[in-house]
């Protein structure tokens, strides 16, 4: 069972949009994952977003013009990204499983990006095989963001996998270390308790 379900029990979709919906409401900027993405790759481009949750990060890249495609496991989720935006392709499936040409889809993103602890939350030891099977739906050249806490400040479970383990999964698989950073607004990393690292195929 992955942390995400012990968490939540999957049935979190409507909650978890909500408490967004009210940040927006508020004036705080929602769309940080969204902008870091399109600083990375060109509007056109094929986005993987693995972990959609209810389709904040996609919706928004979608509006800027990317080509998306967006896989979770958890139902609730994907009732809202559904509901939100139907036109889109969503996909319930785990990503440890993940196949695309069993979904009738290309493995060739040009960028996949894992949001919102997506690391931290999968099935202890399913790490390297969700790198893996990431890692093998990008164009050469193609890649992969992944931005998740390190430690209990910045985490809703107890710290899983550490940058070092990320970086090994990620070696194993074919990809390398393109650059670091503090946040999705691009600040440099520190060494603090949350990294969003960027790989390349």
């Amino acid at each position: 069972m992955s942390r995400w379900k012990e968490l939540t029990g999957e049935t979190s979709g409507e909650d978890y949009a909500a408490r967004f919906a009210a940040l927006a409401r508020s004036g705080k900027d929602v769309h940080g994952e969204a902008r870091f993405c399109a600083a990375l790759v060109p509007a056109g481009a094929r986005v993987l977003d693995a972990g959609c949750g209810t389709g904040r990060v996609m919706i928004r890249l979608a509006e800027l013009g990317y080509d998306c495609v967006g896989v979770d496991l958890d139902a609730s989720m994907l009732a809202v990204a559904r509901e939100q935006a139907p036109e889109l392709p969503w996909f319930q499936v785990d990503l440890a499983g993940f196949e695309p040409d069993l979904l009738g889809i290309a493995a060739d993103f040009d960028l996949v990006v894992a949001a919102g602890n997506v690391f931290p939350l999968l099935a202890a030891g399913t790490e390297s095989a969700v790198v893996e099977r990431l890692a093998a739906a990008l164009r050469p050249g193609g890649l992969m963001v992944a931005g998740f806490g390190l430690d209990e400040a910045h985490l809703p479970v107890p710290p899983g996998i550490t940058l070092p383990e990320y970086d090994d999964c990620c070696a194993a698989a074919g990809l390398s270390l393109v650059d670091r950073f503090a946040s999705w607004d691009a600040d440099p990393y520190d060494g603090g308790g949350y990294a969003v690292s960027v790989h390349r195929r």
